[in-house]
């Protein structure tokens, strides 16, 4: 039932959130295929890879051993030692123990910092595309999103000057993502430097850095976090990350930070009245994740390239999309407004993204999501974590499924 129009009365808080509209998406793709519908869905954000046996490994041993039970809030010593190992490690970056924070999933880690650190009406700028939850998530915790639209003529990259105009006395917080959910696109150091350089200009910004997919990245692409790249950003930043796109360990719910030790203290105050700990057993699994061997993740990047490649030519080749390569992640983002205003066999004419996405489910049995979802309308996401035969037969139908279509110039 609607929250919004049972008896129940919601806190104003989040009488005007929804429940993802992914979520909304994929449900209604399950629904078709428990109907005996031949649907592929790649609208989800997981890996289709297993969890390394070395990990499972490690947490079916610390269940052997009994760490069933509490451990410290926002992480154990051994876990919080792996993390700052790998900060030193991959970014380095050194943490102590008490600017490292480990809670149920990086999206938990995102709530905290935004529940510590936002006063009403406080401004967090986040460039778009993005991710649907950051502004749900800043919403909640009383602060006013403010989008920056990002095409593609500039990458889904935030320049510096649409930074400098975004500013204001109220902005409390920048956000990036790179590599970026939805649209792979990632900033090399030079496009870090050149958004760092006006922080400096406004010192009541913080920065905070979504580095998920840090390890899903193709042609050579150099990773850098900007924390790492300047000293006076690094004491007003906070790096998140995990190990779910990674070690393909989206159920097992574990996030982490590196960040100040006033905002993780605060983060900890947080955590404290919602989840305490994150699972013991988790926390054993993602210490085998970070302290064990790296070289899979090389091995699944090379995968993930691959089935880009494909996904990006195959869609390119259908008349109407257009779609840029992307640096990381394992997302397209492409571009269907050349679509936009086509009429379906049926005289049915689709005027928006969400149109052009519900017609490719109900004709073509292919679930893909609307940039609508993500803030930038005109565009749509396909997740291409499966398998390269599935990914072939979708864009078969997303080709047949347009071909159909009556072009406006046709019209």
């Amino acid at each position: 039932m609607d929250i919004r129009t049972s008896m129940f009365r919601p806190a104003k808080r989040i009488e005007d959130l929804g429940v993802s509209e992914i979520l909304a998406i994929t449900a209604r793709a399950n629904e078709l295929r428990r109907a005996g519908r031949p649907v592929i869905i790649l609208g989800a954000g997981e890996p289709d890879f297993d969890t390394p046996d070395h990990i499972k490994e490690a947490a079916i041993a610390a269940i052997g051993r009994g760490e069933t039970k509490y451990t410290a809030l926002d992480g154990s010593p051994e876990l919080k030692r792996a993390i700052r190992d790998k900060f030193q490690r991959e970014n380095g970056l050194e943490f102590g123990a008490d600017e490292v924070t480990a809670a149920a999933g990086a999206k938990q880690i995102l709530y905290n910092a935004m529940m510590a650190s936002l006063n009403d009406g406080d401004e967090v700028i986040v460039p778009t595309p993005c991710w649907t939850s950051y502004f749900d998530i800043i919403r909640i915790a009383g602060g006013v999103p403010v989008p920056v639209a990002c095409d593609d003529s500039t990458g889904f990259r935030l320049t510096a000057e649409a930074l400098e105009a975004a500013i204001t006395p109220k902005t409390r917080w920048l956000m990036l993502n790179s590599p970026s959910n939805p649209t792979g696109s990632a900033y090399h150091e030079a496009d870090y430097r050149k958004l760092i350089d006006v922080l400096h200009r406004h010192p009541q910004v913080w920065l905070m850095v979504d580095d998920m997919y840090e390890h899903i990245v193709y042609d050579g692409f150099r990773f850098v976090t900007p924390a790492a790249l300047d000293v006076a950003i690094r004491d007003r930043c906070l790096t998140v990350n995990g190990v779910s796109k990674a070690y393909a360990m989206t159920g097992w719910r574990l996030g982490y930070a590196g960040g100040p030790a006033g905002l993780i203290a605060a983060m900890a105050v947080v955590q404290s009245q919602s989840t305490s700990c994150p699972s013991s057993v988790t926390q054993a699994a993602a210490i085998a994740a970070l302290d064990g061997p790296q070289g899979f993740l090389a091995d699944r990047a090379a995968s993930f390239a691959a089935r880009r490649n494909l996904v990006v030519e195959g869609l390119n080749a259908i008349d109407g999309i257009t779609c840029r390569t992307p640096e990381g992640a394992f997302y397209t983002f492409a571009s269907c407004e050349g679509l936009l205003g086509c009429v379906t066999p049926q005289g049915a004419r689709l005027d928006s993204d969400r149109d052009f996405c519900a017609w490719l489910l109900e004709v073509a049995d292919v679930a893909v999501v609307p940039g609508a979802c993500f803030g930038l309308p005109g565009y749509f996401r396909i997740s291409y974590a499966t398998s390269q035969a599935e990914l072939s037969q979708a864009l078969a139908r997303i080709a047949k499924a347009c071909g159909m279509l009556q072009h406006r110039s046709d019209a």
